[in-house]
């Protein structure tokens, strides 16, 4: 069918037919759960659930156990869903079990049962296996994982759960600073639901006063350290988030996703406005201009070698031995050492 980001599951949903399997593909729980519910309650009356909602773990009931259940028809309710959990489970069989489950499935999605939504769980999967190609082709896949412009719609979506509003750019202000993490902007946005009691409406300022204000180290912050060189503040920075238990690889993640910011921004005058650099760069109006600002501070190639940087980081904090912070200070070092020369 197709692959499609979590912010679109709900209108996907919306539509008079239901969809007959659905794969939740990713290891984001916090993802995982929000589809998992939207899916439950767009096909499922909250009332019918005990008894036309299951789970099913194959590696433990095997998949006879999943087409029985998909078979059956549910008691007191039109339509059901069954859960299945871990099916990458069958890309560590052997290639006769694998070969008759991936048969097995394929046999079913081409005539499912009209009163069951098949709900397939999976962590990674190997997009080169038949067992993910069938997937691809036959089920509506729901990839766990978003961007930034993704988060900000996501965030907009969880405020109308919340029973607000928030503004455009005020959600891409909130995915911003928080990385684009679904489970912090959930917080996040329910304590700016409570801010905002009786106004009903989330605005750029809200998410400055009470996100922003709170979070005193922000990858934006480093990031003007490092563009300005500033070494001893990035370190000092750099240890300040490792205080506040900020993982390494997380942090590489972020500047280097600030980074490929900074590259697309290099590319806008200096003198271009905030509110259309947020079009742009798909940002909020004052990160964006920070952007701006920031970029025209350090020449493309010196961007360009920072993301050869982060990925040589990256890649030696995955290693077996590393030492995570002696890792980053040398990637701090790096960074602000002086722009190098060249055409």
């Amino acid at each position: 069918m197709a692959e499609i980001a979590p912010d679109k599951l709900p209108e996907r949903l919306a539509r008079a037919k239901a969809v007959s399997a659905i794969v939740l593909h990713g290891t984001d729980a916090y993802l995982r759960d929000l589809c998992r519910n939207q899916i439950v309650d767009a096909y499922v009356p909250e009332g019918a659930r005990d008894w036309a909602v299951s789970r099913v773990s194959p590696a433990a009931s095997g998949w006879d156990e999943v087409f029985g259940r998909a078979e059956t028809l549910p008691m007191l309710a039109h339509r059901q869903v069954v859960i299945v959990e871990g099916v990458e489970s069958v890309e560590n069989l052997g290639d006769k079990s694998r070969d008759a489950i991936v048969g097995a499935l394929e046999k079913y999605l081409a005539s499912p049962a009209p009163f069951t939504v098949l709900l397939l769980e999976a962590g990674e999967l190997d997009r080169r296996q038949k067992f993910f190609k069938l997937l691809a082709e036959k089920t509506l896949m729901v990839v766990l994982s978003i961007g930034n412009e993704s988060a900000a719609s996501l965030a907009a979506q969880i405020a109308r759960d919340l029973g607000v509003e928030i503004d455009r750019d005020a959600a891409a202000l909130l995915a911003d600073i928080l990385n684009s993490e679904p489970a912090r902007i959930r917080i996040e946005l329910e304590k700016l639901a409570s801010y905002v009691q009786g106004r009903g409406r989330i605005a750029s300022s809200d998410v400055e006063a009470l996100v922003v204000a709170a979070r005193k180290n922000t990858v934006w912050q480093l990031a003007d350290m490092l563009a300005t060189r500033k070494r001893d503040a990035a370190l000092e920075f750099l240890d300040n988030l490792l205080r506040e238990g900020e993982q390494p690889i997380g942090i590489v993640g972020a500047i280097a996703s600030r980074y490929r910011i900074l590259i697309r921004a290099r590319e806008l005058a200096a003198s271009t406005p905030g509110y259309r650099a947020a079009g742009i760069l798909g940002m909020g109006a004052p990160f964006a201009e920070t952007a701006v600002r920031q970029a025209h501070l350090v020449p493309k190639r010196a961007l360009l070698a920072g993301l050869v940087a982060l990925a040589e980081t990256d890649s030696q904090l995955k290693s077996s031995n590393p030492n995570p912070r002696a890792t980053m200070e040398f990637l701090i070092t790096r960074l602000t050492s002086p722009h190098p020369a060249g055409r």
